[in-house]
């Protein structure tokens, strides 16, 4: 897609447009499936403002793809043919807005029934867990700082070296605890 108005190519809200575009959609029946205005959807497209966590995910919900989606570069290649090795330095990033959580894609790509990332998050982000879509299993493996962990209203406090079992339904909070926090998550299948 050519960029316009100032806008990078493949840049985060051109990726937004695309998608939006691609499924025949208006900025206003955007804005109502997702509760936002159209005047802020399209300075996100424009990369005039950068949506909260929250309001990425009710765009990424709308418009029926993962929130990685607008980060990633597509890969025409079949997954049987593609490269199985993801470089440190060539990992798949997003920061949510405002800077508080950024996760790394440790797959390929998110085709496969296997997703696996690596998240930094700040206490300032509060509770980053979110209902999934579907019914999900994950493992989360604390490498730094603590995390809060509620599943089904019992709360869990995992340090450096735990790990839980997570039923995604059953999901209520996952949220760091006094300093940055860094864990590893393997969810099958990919929500993310």
């Amino acid at each position: 897609m050519a960029p316009g108005n100032g806008e990078q190519p493949d840049s985060f809200g051109s990726r937004i447009r695309a998608r939006r575009r691609e499924l025949g959609l208006s900025l206003e029946e955007l804005a109502q499936r997702t509760g936002l205005t159209a005047s802020f959807l399209s300075l996100v497209e424009r990369d005039m403002s950068n949506p909260s966590l929250e309001s990425l995910r009710h765009i990424a919900e709308a418009l029926g793809v993962p929130p990685f989606y607008f980060s990633q570069e597509a890969d025409p290649a079949p997954p049987t043919l593609q490269n199985p090795v993801v470089r440190a330095d060539q990992r798949i990033k997003i920061t949510f807005p405002p800077g508080d959580v950024t996760s790394e894609l440790l797959v390929p790509n998110l085709r496969n029934r296997l997703e696996v990332f690596i998240t930094h998050v700040k206490p300032s982000a509060g509770n980053i867990a979110r209902p999934p879509p579907l019914e999900t299993e994950e493992c989360l493996f604390v490498l730094k700082g603590k995390v809060r962990v509620v599943l089904n209203g019992q709360e869990y406090v995992l340090s450096e070296g735990d790990s839980i079992y997570i039923h995604g339904r059953l999901l209520g909070e996952i949220s760091a605890i006094e300093e940055e926090t860094i864990f590893l998550s393997a969810i099958t299948p990919p929500i993310f």
